[in-house]
């Protein structure tokens, strides 16, 4: 039976709002081997007043643990045997699961995507019926889930040394991907020994866009499994469905992010089905979808995803 680790949201395992090279692993595991990563979300100006159950753990990591930087409670980080800078750490997303029968969502004056139209602040609980995937809407009707880890990164190098868990970068972090659901593969550039792999900010349900600011945030259990690939080398994030290629780009620009996003999905075809780049081109123009995957997180995103079925061979 492959091993399978457990690893609890404390305030020994939690680090709100950064990413940083230097920070000790809370678990070290072997490539092959598998982790329940419990996660929490929000801190305790959005913590509902009554009504709903509040994990236990909630108050001292909100009591004891240091808050930098960006929004995020993060569990990790997970240190990978063998890892080294240049190397792909493969994290198969074999479950994700609901952990609270709530979620909140946020508007914060001059954030979001219409910063200037919506200046006033807003805190929305929603209730979620955790065995139906459902969540009952404010202004009516309900929802149906598909919960998901908005941050997912490694450590960034160590000369970056602390960074903000807000923006998405080279080492992942808050891509905020809603495609990122379980069954899903994603591919990160390992930057540091170990590559201290952290994830949190867990979706219960959210658009292409993320565009008041939130997704359902809530609590969530994923169990991913963590295969070093020292036979691959990217760039850039990138992911696999059981149906589709995703190709990755943040930034500023969302042009710039469209662009690489394709230039991406272009090398891929050559990697993965031997295509030459300008019959790669053309076969994305005519199958593949680029989408807008957050435009909140000071650097936009935009994902490219190509079905399997259009390629000559099956990948």
């Amino acid at each position: 039976m492959q091993h399978r680790h457990h690893l609890k949201t404390t305030p020994s395992t939690c680090h709100w709002g950064f990413f940083d090279g230097a920070r000790e692993p809370v678990l070290q595991v072997r490539s092959g081997e598998r982790v329940v990563i419990d996660t929490v979300s929000g801190g305790p100006e959005v913590q509902p007043g009554s009504g709903f159950a509040i994990l236990p753990e909630m108050a001292a990591i909100h009591a004891n643990t240091e808050r930098a930087l960006g929004p995020h409670i993060l569990t990790g980080p997970i240190a990978v045997e063998g890892a080294r800078p240049g190397h792909v750490l493969e994290v198969r997303i074999h479950d994700i699961r609901l952990r609270q029968d709530w979620g909140y969502m946020l508007i914060r004056p001059l954030l979001g995507t219409l910063p200037q139209h919506f200046d006033q602040e807003r805190t929305v609980h929603i209730p979620i019926d955790r065995e139906r995937r459902m969540a009952s809407l404010p202004w009516g009707g309900e929802l149906r889930l598909h919960p998901f880890l908005g941050v997912m990164g490694v450590a960034p190098p160590r000369h970056w040394q602390r960074i903000t868990s807000l923006v998405p970068r080279l080492h992942g972090g808050n891509l905020d991907n809603k495609e990122l659901v379980a069954g899903t593969v994603l591919y990160l550039p390992v930057l540091v020994d170990g590559a201290l792999f952290s994830c949190g900010d867990g979706h219960a349900a959210q658009g292409d866009g993320e565009v008041c600011l939130t997704a359902i945030e809530t609590a969530l259990q994923a169990e991913l499994e963590f295969v070093l690939r020292d036979d691959l080398s990217i760039d850039f994030p990138r992911a696999e469905t059981p149906t589709h290629l995703v190709t990755m780009a943040t930034g500023p620009d969302l042009d710039l992010c469209a662009e690489q996003a394709l230039v991406r999905m272009i090398a891929l075809l050559g990697e993965t089905a031997g295509l030459v780049p300008e019959d790669a081109y053309m076969l994305c123009s005519i199958a593949g979808d680029l989408h807008i995957t957050q435009t909140v997180n000071q650097h936009k995103g935009v994902h490219m995803m190509l079905g399997k079925h259009a390629l000559p061979v099956r990948v």
